[in-house]
């Protein structure tokens, strides 16, 4: 009966804060909120046993990406009315996606509806009980999918190179640092040895 009233209490909250995610007027309460539905997406996960996946999403998720969003918005000075413009021109394509997503979640739901939820985990994911769900996806990411876990880091990779290369910007008017010419100078090229009278400072 408990676990019945918290998993619709963080349902309605994860579905409400998902609303209100895309509709709120201002981005920074639209990244507070997508916060909460993380949060109670990880309290559902930890309703289902996989309390793994509740980890990384209060860590990575939360802790993470939701916080550099809400850095990068605070910080970054951004005509959101100019972004809002386009939003009418849009909104045709905006419903008709939302929609098919719609239909693809229903239809999705009535086939799990109809299918042995138990017989459908034992086929998919064939885990002795005894085995922790931590210890299951370490042993098949490091050994079934480690050369796509692997190709998972280099594109992230170079897609963080990518992005330093683009916002990178020369800007004029500046000493740049010359490794070879600090290397090449000598102590007493550098340090300059003076013994001034008493009461007097030292003439740089």
């Amino acid at each position: 009966m408990i676990q019945a009233i918290a998993f619709y209490l963080f349902a309605i909250v994860v579905i409400a804060a998902a609303a209100m995610t895309i509709s709120a007027r201002n981005p920074v309460h639209s990244v507070l909120w997508l916060i909460l539905a993380f949060f109670n997406a990880a309290g559902l996960m930890v309703l289902m046993g996989a309390e793994f996946i509740a980890m990384l999403l209060v860590i990575v998720y939360v802790g993470a990406v939701a916080v550099l969003f809400l850095f990068v918005v605070m910080m970054l000075d951004i005509d959101f009315a100019e972004f809002r413009a386009g939003f009418v021109r849009y909104l045709p394509v905006g419903l008709a996606l939302a929609v098919l997503l719609v239909v693809e979640i229903i239809f999705y739901g009535f086939a799990v509806w109809q299918t042995d939820s138990l017989q459908l985990a034992r086929r998919v994911a064939p885990t002795p009980e005894s085995v922790p769900n931590i210890q299951a996806i370490g042993d098949l990411l490091y050994t079934r999918y480690l050369f796509v876990f692997e190709g998972a880091g280099l594109v992230l990779l170079v897609a963080m190179i990518g992005a330093i290369v683009l916002t990178q910007r020369q800007r004029g008017g500046t000493r740049p640092q010359n490794i070879a010419r600090q290397n090449a100078r000598r102590p007493w090229e550098a340090i300059r040895k003076v013994q001034p009278p008493v009461g007097q400072g030292v003439e740089l």
